[in-house]
């Protein structure tokens, strides 16, 4: 069965000197894909209010195994107890509170420009991933706003145009899922352009010297050196305005100040003008944090300290790179904070590099060693896991001739008109994954690839243009490993065969070449009777022997993308679409399994719409030509009937 399992209810909150925001519409429920049952989460379950508070004394929490995120147990309960409130929180994968059950962001559809808040499973609990994925199924969506969990709504938004930066844009909603407490949410993956803010002065956010801490948890393995992945207090408007206006955590591979030890990536202090790994700038005490998940530690008291921490989110404790005095550079001491936010930017809108970004906050005051400690608790709690350093969902690269890869000119900020091109492959090019959509189309960055004026002469060159369902947007991956446009009667191609770096790319009479072999990665749906996709039971999990079904078609599945490889065989999780126990009798039932080469994985698309199986001469068949959700797909005596359509893209 397909179904979504949620957090049983979590008691609310304990006081806290700044309250979450006043509960918004809960959201109705929704059924959605399948789980095999769930795995248990191991979470914090919290002590009594008296024994957290010694606790907190202690610098140590208890953890034990537990449904849900349990009162008072959550970073901004933890920092209030501790006398340093939360006056910013943001996060798209979980409640920074116990009592919060508000929305956590908004994304806007790429289709209608409609918009959608995307909240928890449960007060307190994890963010509603599958409310995302119904929404944007289908489309793309971007991440427009993340709501601040304070009362305070210093909510973030993509950021104006600064003095080194142009207008940012929202990042990709579905570029990056991981699992958190065992639900699956989605962080922000930060490419250059992408980036949010708050303009003004944030409510209750440190200004002028005041006492202030920041943490995030961010990725260590998609980093970059240019500027600036950071979080935190930033100008007021986007313009560097000095020495000590900047107070964000930030994490880079970026050696500011030299000598540093190793390549990072370190956390660091962007205090404006300078990344500083602790002391005057240049730290070799500090060695980095490399692992997935990076938990980065921030504390300035505003006058005459700062301290930087960093640790493993998946285990472990902080690492503190630097306890002692701000910097003696000039406007270091005291600090001029000017109270904006900044999440994957430079105070003056330097938005050239890269970052994962999953949840952080802001505090007042100065918190305390025990709090943070607490803090990385939890967080290690959560248990955090999946890739950081790749978009992982049903998207893949495409690859083409010279092993260079499909990319769009402009850096991952591609608009209409944008040209398609062959580039050195890059496995955080957001711009370089493609997913393959039921209706045959290609889409990144919220956009279709292409046929120039919708043509169908040789030589029309490729490019990006919203997507609008004509025929000049439709891409059939062939055993062969071309990509076929039905309407052109045409295969996409490299002039000549070149491999060079920035060739643009264009339609040509099919021929089997080497110039034209493109092979989509992330694969493309079935699509099968009654406008659904074959899928596997078992919710992108599926192993040897797990059933393939049909299912209602679902843009975001990984298992319902199926790559179509030269031998004919068609696979997906990394197992093949194979007949049960080799079988040829009408009636079999088909199955995942390995990859072996044998007959009952083999399936050539014919021009009726069915798929046929040489070994068995029987056609992928819906018994009866039933359409439901669930429906067990076998072999059958091939018909030419409606149970018999199955359609490659």
């Amino acid at each position: 069965m397909h179904r979504t399992t949620s957090l049983p209810g979590a008691p609310p909150g304990g006081p806290s000197l700044h309250a979450p925001h006043a509960p918004h519409s809960p959201h109705s429920p929704h059924s959605g894909r399948r789980t095999a049952g769930g795995s248990a989460a191991w979470l914090r379950r919290a002590l009594a209010a008296t024994v957290a508070a010694l606790a907190l004394v202690l610098g140590a929490l208890v953890a034990t195994p537990g449904p849900a995120q349990a009162a008072g147990s959550l970073p901004c309960d933890i920092y209030a107890a501790a006398g340093t409130p939360c006056v910013a929180a943001h996060s798209t994968t979980r409640a920074l509170f116990s009592g919060y059950n508000g929305p956590l962001y908004q994304v806007t559809r790429a289709s209608d420009g409609a918009t959608s808040d995307i909240g928890l499973l449960t007060a307190g609990g994890y963010a509603d991933a599958q409310r995302q994925d119904t929404f944007c199924g289908g489309t793309t969506c971007r991440i427009s706003k993340v709501y601040d969990q304070t009362s305070r709504h210093n909510d973030l938004l993509p950021g104006p145009a600064g003095t080194a930066g142009g207008v940012d844009r929202g990042a990709d909603a579905s570029e990056i899922a991981v699992s958190a407490g065992g639900h699956k949410v989605y962080g922000i993956w930060v490419s250059p352009g992408v980036g949010y803010r708050y303009t003004g002065v944030a409510s209750g956010v440190a200004v002028g010297g005041q006492p202030e801490g920041v943490y995030m948890v961010a990725s260590g393995t998609h980093v970059g050196s240019d500027c600036c992945f950071d979080y935190g207090n930033a100008e007021r408007t986007p313009a560097d305005t000095g020495n000590g206006h900047m107070d964000a955590v930030s994490i880079a591979t970026t050696c500011y100040f030299a000598p540093c030890t190793g390549s990072g990536p370190w956390v660091e202090a962007d205090m404006e003008n300078g990344m500083f790994q602790g002391d005057n700038g240049s730290n070799t005490a500090n060695l980095g944090n490399s692992s997935p998940y990076v938990t980065a530690v921030l504390k300035n008291n505003g006058q005459t300290t700062y301290a930087i921490k960093g640790g493993n989110s998946q285990s472990g404790g902080l690492s503190t790179w630097w306890n002692g005095a701000l910097p003696t550079r000039g406007g270091y001491r005291p600090m001029q904070q000017e109270g904006g936010i900044i999440l994957g930017t430079g105070g003056d809108n330097s938005n050239r590099n890269m970052g994962t970004f999953f949840e952080g906050a802001m505090v007042a005051g100065y918190p305390t060693d025990a709090a943070e400690n607490a803090v990385q608790a939890n967080i290690v709690s959560v248990g955090y896991a999946g890739q950081t350093n790749v978009p992982n969902g049903p998207q893949g690269t495409i690859t083409g001739p010279g092993n260079k890869c499909v990319d769009v000119a402009a850096d991952d900020t591609g608009g209409n008109l944008s040209a398609v091109q062959l580039w050195d492959c890059q496995t955080y090019a957001e711009d370089q994954h493609w997913t393959h959509n039921a209706n045959g189309s290609l889409t990144t960055l919220g956009r279709c690839l292409d046929i120039n004026g919708n043509g169908t002469a040789n030589g029309t060159q490729v490019e990006l243009w919203d997507c609008n369902g004509v025929g000049g947007q439709k891409w059939v991956q062939r055993a062969d490993g071309s990509l076929f446009n039905p309407q052109s009667g045409r295969c996409l191609d490299s002039p000549s065969g070149a491999t060079a770096n920035g060739t643009r790319l264009q339609i040509w009479d099919c021929n089997g070449s080497a110039a034209q072999r493109f092979s989509v990665a992330g694969g493309g749906p079935v699509a099968g009777p009654g406008s659904t996709c074959v899928d596997v039971a078992s919710d992108d999990v599926g192993g040897n022997s797990a059933a393939v079904q049909l299912w209602g078609c679902q843009s975001w599945a990984v298992d319902q993308h199926w790559f179509h490889n030269a031998n004919g065989s068609l696979q997906t999780l990394g197992r093949c679409l194979d007949i049960t126990g080799n079988g040829t009798a009408a009636g079999t039932q088909v199955q995942l399994w390995d990859c072996d080469g044998a007959g009952g994985q083999v399936w050539q698309q014919r021009t009726d719409g069915s798929l046929f199986n040489p070994q068995s001469g029987r056609c992928l068949d819906s018994p009866n030509g039933a359409t439901a959700n669930g429906t067990r797909l076998r072999i059958w005596d091939c018909n030419g009937s409606a149970a018999q359509q199955f359609t490659l893209t």
